[in-house]
């Protein structure tokens, strides 16, 4: 029998059964929608993730100087963290391009007798660049500010200040502890990064050398270092131990490096994602079972026309061809659906929770080439049991 014969009458024969067909296809449908909702909602949830590397770059290399608890190592960490303690012309052979220790302070503030809530940090004018934070009204904080009593408000307490006194807090005072400090600027609104260990819009920047006046004994210090295109992280770690385990013998050092956490991240997400496509593969196989059972039906209800077929001259792989391609067209048509429905999911998912969405060609390939196996697979079965049945007994039955 030519496959063309087979296709149109298997596609006859489901649309003369057409509950029984819509049964079948829709656990296919549900099934695969399924493992591409879910294996593009894992890639979109780990696209997004890694979107926060996309404002500051891979080129970046985060330390954390952290307070021992011994008193030994107090005693000898209360140094002010200075970039200028490492010469320009090291930073340049080892590879590094900037260099922005920052500090972090917590303080009472209060602008006009109202207290704002936020947290203070001691920045360098590298900081700014290192951390891509953009300049809304005025300036910001540079080297020359040195021990000025200067501050740039971040988005949030900018927005906070001018919705609690109805004007414009440019070139007005700030109280910082018993400090009054003048604001200078604001900074625009800035994407949170894991490599600032605070929110820059929920923070008032001062120069460094300020910060130390506020708190002589700082527990925990950060360095932001930016590397050149040609530099390897791992060496630069390597070469930044060393000089801050000397300068700095009280505290314990902390490396992240964007390269390290996204293969981390990958990993981590890879791992969701296959987790959820084996959920989705569990919801497949039940329609493929869904398949089988309506199948299994199918021959039970068509004897007679079984019967006729074989008592005509088709043979036994001609009865297979049939039943089969009719559990694979039911696969094959679900499969294309439950794609269309599990893009449509992870799109919805995408703005419900406010992500770009994206489209990814690996879950809806997958999804449609497990559907079109499942039909295979669970077709087999009942394809075999309808090309067994005996001629004379199928043409006997009512």
């Amino acid at each position: 029998m030519k496959m063309s014969m087979v296709i149109q009458e298997g596609i006859i024969n489901l649309l003369l059964s057409p509950l029984r067909s819509l049964l079948a296809l829709l656990g296919i449908l549900v099934g695969t929608a399924s493992v591409v909702a879910m294996l593009s909602g894992g890639k979109l949830a780990e696209h997004e993730a890694l979107k926060q590397f996309e404002s500051l770059g891979t080129d970046l290399l985060a330390v954390s100087l952290r307070q021992r608890s011994d008193s030994e190592s107090q005693a000898v960490s209360e140094a002010p963290l200075n970039a200028a303690l490492f010469p320009v012309s090291v930073l340049k052979k080892n590879g590094i391009r900037l260099m922005a220790p920052y500090v972090q302070l917590f303080h009472e503030m209060q602008y006009d007798s109202q207290e704002i809530r936020g947290t203070v940090l001691g920045v360098t004018g590298e900081f700014f660049q290192a951390a891509h934070i953009e300049s809304a009204r005025g300036r910001l904080i540079s080297d020359m500010d040195a021990f000025n009593l200067y501050c740039v408000l971040g988005n949030s307490v900018y927005e906070t200040v001018r919705k609690n006194s109805l004007e414009d807090p440019l070139g007005r005072q700030l109280q910082i502890g018993k400090n009054i400090f003048t604001i200078v600027g604001t900074a625009k609104s800035w994407p949170q990064n894991s490599f600032v260990f605070t929110n820059i819009n929920d923070a008032v920047m001062i120069p460094a050398q300020t910060s130390m006046l506020l708190s002589r004994n700082i527990s925990d210090s950060n360095i932001i270092v930016r590397l050149s295109s040609s530099a390897r992280a791992d060496a630069v770690e390597e070469v930044l131990r060393r000089f801050l385990s000397v300068q700095f013998p009280g505290r314990d050092l902390v490396f992240q490096s964007p390269k390290e956490l996204i293969a981390r991240m990958t990993r981590q997400t890879e791992i969701f994602t296959v987790f959820l496509g084996l959920i989705g593969g569990i919801s497949l196989c039940v329609g493929g079972i869904g398949v089988m059972n309506i199948m299994l039906v199918s021959i039970t209800e068509r004897k007679r026309e079984i019967g006729i077929r074989r008592a005509v001259g088709a043979t036994r792989p001609d009865i297979r061809c049939l039943f089969l391609a009719e559990a694979v067209m039911i696969s094959l048509f679900g499969g294309v659906l439950g794609v269309l429905l599990g893009v449509f999911i992870s799109w919805l998912t995408a703005v419900f929770w406010h992500w770009s969405f994206a489209f990814f060609l690996f879950p809806p390939l997958i999804g449609f080439s497990v559907s079109a196996a499942t039909g295979i697979f669970f077709g087999i079965y009942p394809a075999w049991r309808a090309s067994l049945l005996d001629p004379i007994e199928a043409l006997r039955a009512v």
